[in-house]
C-alpha cells in the first residue's frame, strides 16, 4: 500500500474520540476536497509502496490495539482488503476513515462513513480543474447503504461549513436506511481552533434540535494542525 505516515496518536473525531490509536495513513484520493487537511495524501500524495506485512510490523511495535486506517482514500488501494484482514487477524479493533465512495469487503470493526456535501468542491482551487470529476463522484449513495447495512458498527461523519449544509445532510439522509440520529454526527470545517470555535455554537443548536452528535476534533485541540499526530 502507498503510505503517506504511520504514527501512533489519539483519535480525535467521532465515537472513539480521546482512544489511544495507531494511523495507517494510506496516500492517494479519488476526491479533491476543497478544504483537504492532508493534501500530502490527496492533493500531492507522498511516500512509497509499504507490504502489508511491513506495515502490520510497524503497528505492532506500538503496543495499541485500536487501529485506524485513513487516508486519501484507503478503500482505493489495492491491498487494502489484505491490511485489514492481517490487521483483525492480529486482534486489532479497526476503524476505516473513507468518503464511501468505493466499496470492497474489508474485515473492520468501525466504518467511520465522511460523504462530501458539495462545500467540498474545489471550484476555484487550482483553476477548477478537479470541480467537475470531484462533484461527479462525491456521493455514491449505493455504497454508503452498502457500509451501513455489512458494517459491525457505523458513523456518519460530516463536514460542516455553514446552516446551509443541513438540507445537504437531510436530503442525503431521507435517501438511506438503517440509522439513527445517533450516527449521524456534525463536525464544524476547520483547521484551527479559532475557526471551530466560530462554528461550534450553531452546530451544536443543530444537534440538540435534531438528535444528531456534536464531533469536535480533539486532536486539533490537542496538538494543531499538526502532521503526525
Amino acid at each position: 500500500m502507498r503510505l503517506a505516515e504511520l504514527f501512533h496518536s489519539i483519535q480525535g473525531e467521532g465515537r472513539l474520540t480521546g482512544v489511544p490509536s495507531v494511523f495507517v495513513r494510506a496516500s492517494g484520493c479519488n476526491l479533491r476536497c476543497v478544504w483537504c487537511d492532508t493534501p500530502y495524501a490527496s492533493w500531492n500524495p507522498e511516500g512509497g509502496d509499504v507490504p502489508v506485512a511491513e506495515i502490520v510490523r510497524r503497528v505492532e511495535a506500538f503496543g495499541t490495539r485500536h487501529v485506524v486506517v485513513t487516508g486519501g482514500e484507503p478503500m482505493i488501494m489495492t491491498d487494502i482488503v489484505e491490511l485489514c484482514d492481517a490487521l483483525k487477524s492480529a486482534n486489532h479493533h479497526v476503524t476505516i476513515e473513507t468518503a464511501a465512495t468505493v466499496f470492497k469487503p474489508v474485515r473492520i470493526d468501525l466504518a467511520s462513513l465522511s460523504p462530501k456535501l458539495s462545500n467540498s468542491t474545489p471550484h476555484d482551487r487550482e483553476g477548477g480543474r478537479f470541480a467537475e470529476a470531484h462533484e461527479r463522484q462525491r456521493l455514491n449513495v449505493e455504497v454508503i447503504q452498502r457500509f451501513i447495512d455489512t458494517s459491525p458498527e457505523f458513523q456518519l461523519k460530516f463536514v460542516v461549513s455553514n446552516e446551509k449544509d443541513l438540507g445537504e445532510i437531510e436530503l442525503l439522509l431521507s435517501r438511506l436506511t438503517q440509522w439513527t440520529p445517533a450516527d449521524v454526527m456534525l463536525m464544524p470545517e476547520g483547521i484551527d481552533a479559532t475557526t471551530l470555535d466560530s462554528r461550534a455554537a450553531w452546530i451544536a443548536d443543530i444537534c440538540k434540535r435534531t438528535g444528531y452528535r456534536f464531533c469536535p476534533r480533539l486532536h486539533i485541540a490537542l496538538f494543531g494542525n499538526m502532521r503526525g499526530t
